[in-house]
């Protein structure tokens, strides 16, 4: 018998107004090789946000309907609706990943199998209360592992799976990575510690170093500081860093890193060449925490490179059997390497509440919120 449950939706209108709302939907019969999956965890990420406030402005946002059934909407500005175009007038289910348990189960042996299981999904449609999903799709969860902590179990773990195995298909040594007291940037000291992978932090705050410092990390920078670019000179150099990824986007920070690289690399040059090193550094803008033009000021010569990375590419490039490796070592390390932390687990309802979503909007460093969609 098919499951209903509430689930979010965003829809931007033609008029110019961003809606959101929780509906009603029935989870599908699971099929012979499905299952549904009760979820009762899911992270909001900055990608989720993307599509969750797509262009509004969120000073805009008002709130209606009932506790029950809330209702918020905001203005789309005008500049902002050809850039939503693909969209318009569909009502869309929100929520890259989250965990929960399997409620019901298709007749196949591995849908079986999964019975009562907790089990990490990706796909969409995660702020919802059920999804009904094939159970090959679905990330089996170590005995003992709850849904919260299973949430997160694709996107951050992946990511930083994906950026070490990209400095290594690249032919790279070292990494620097940005907002890096993130979850994600956690993860990444850890992994980068457990593989001998050297690796730059850059940070915001004294209390991000700290954190960071705390957990290992060797090469902190503190781009708060007045030393900053001497330090991040200073880090590079020591551990040859010549790939960054960088989650900041707007700004000069790319720009920085590279300059770092290219200080560094000319520290041991033989000769002095008005072409800059011939060191190639590149950065990979991977974020947009700073939504402003990247600003260039173009100090690091000619051997360089700045692009855009994505998680999906790197993981087609690597091929499925790769991936399975991948996802097989995220759960069995999903409450040590992989461990995710939260500032507050929320409703779906108070999901909607315009002081929770200026909360959860600001996409601070450290304060990252999960939604429980069971919670009443």
């Amino acid at each position: 018998m098919a499951k209903e449950g509430l689930q979010l939706r965003s829809l931007v209108k033609a008029s110019g107004e961003l809606e959101l709302s929780l509906v009603p939907v029935a989870a599908p019969d699971p099929a012979a090789d499905e299952v549904v999956v009760r979820i009762e965890a899911a992270p909001i990420n900055p990608s989720d946000l993307g599509l969750l406030l797509g262009p509004a402005d969120v000073s805009t946002i008002k709130h209606g309907g009932d506790a029950a059934h809330p209702v918020v909407t905001a203005t789309v500005p005008e500049r902002f609706m050809r850039a939503a175009a693909g969209r318009l007038d569909q009502s869309m289910p929100v929520g890259n990943e989250g965990a929960g348990v399997v409620v019901e189960a298709g007749s196949s042996t591995e849908a079986q199998g999964l019975m009562g299981k907790v089990v990490g999904i990706l796909g969409g449609a995660t702020y919802g209360q059920y999804r009904t999903l094939k159970a090959a799709d679905c990330l089996p969860m170590p005995d003992g592992v709850t849904p919260a902590q299973g949430a997160a179990a694709f996107v951050n773990p992946l990511t930083a799976l994906g950026m070490v195995g990209t400095m290594r298909l690249e032919g790279h040594k070292a990494l620097v990575h940005t907002a890096a007291a993130s979850n994600l940037g956690q993860m990444l000291v850890k992994l980068c510690l457990a593989e001998a992978v050297p690796l730059v932090n850059v940070v915001r705050s004294a209390e991000q170093e700290a954190l960071l410092r705390g957990i290992g990390a060797t090469h902190v920078c503190d781009s708060s500081k007045p030393s900053f670019m001497g330090d991040l000179s200073d880090a590079i150099a020591a551990t040859s860093a010549t790939l960054g990824f960088d989650a900041i986007g707007g700004g000069p920070l790319a720009g920085q890193i590279l300059t770092a690289m290219e200080i560094a690399a000319n520290r041991n040059a033989a000769s002095y060449s008005r072409y800059g090193s011939t060191t190639y550094k590149q950065v990979y803008i991977y974020g947009g925490l700073n939504t402003g033009p990247t600003e260039l000021n173009r100090a690091f010569g000619m051997a360089w490179g700045l692009g855009g990375w994505l998680l999906t590419p790197f993981l087609g490039k690597v091929g499925a059997a790769e991936v399975a490796k991948l996802r097989a070592r995220v759960a069995s390390e999903i409450t040590t390497t992989f461990a995710s932390h939260y500032t507050k687990t929320i409703s779906l309802a108070q999901a909607l509440d315009p002081a929770v979503i200026a909360a959860y909007n600001k996409r601070a460093t450290g304060e990252k919120y999960l939604i429980n969609p069971s919670l009443s």
